[in-house]
């Protein structure tokens, strides 16, 4: 089992940058693909951005493509989720979420793939 914990988030002014982190409990953190996701008030949540478990395959959804990079590094059981250009739209609480592969290039974009969650760290984007 692993635990999640989220950082970074905050409030930015529109065109502003943040970077959020997400430390990972335990001594596996090689075996886990890892995915952001967020979610808005009264809308569903969505996924962000996925890496594979030896970083080498990344996802990102069409409205963060280019603004957002995903990275993990290893030695510190931490994925990075690095914002530019936040836009209002981008407010919401963003979490962390881990799944287990045997995949060293696979990864999950969908929410219920997924076995373990963080608790969420908000991010607020003002115009």
């Amino acid at each position: 089992q692993v635990q999640l914990v989220e950082s970074g988030g905050g409030l930015v002014q529109s065109g502003g940058s943040l970077r959020l982190s997400c430390a990972a409990s335990g001594r596996t953190f090689s075996r886990y693909v890892m995915g952001w996701f967020r979610q808005a008030p009264g809308k569903e949540r969505e996924s962000v951005a996925a890496i594979s478990r030896s970083g080498g395959s990344t996802y990102y959804s069409d409205s963060v493509k280019v603004r957002f990079t995903i990275s993990r590094d290893s030695a510190k059981n931490t994925v990075y989720l690095q914002m530019n250009s936040l836009k209002p739209e981008d407010t919401a609480v963003y979490y962390c979420a881990a799944k287990v592969t045997f995949s060293d290039s696979y990864y999950y974009t969908r929410g219920n793939e997924y076995d373990y969650w963080g608790q969420g760290t908000q991010v607020t984007v003002s115009s």
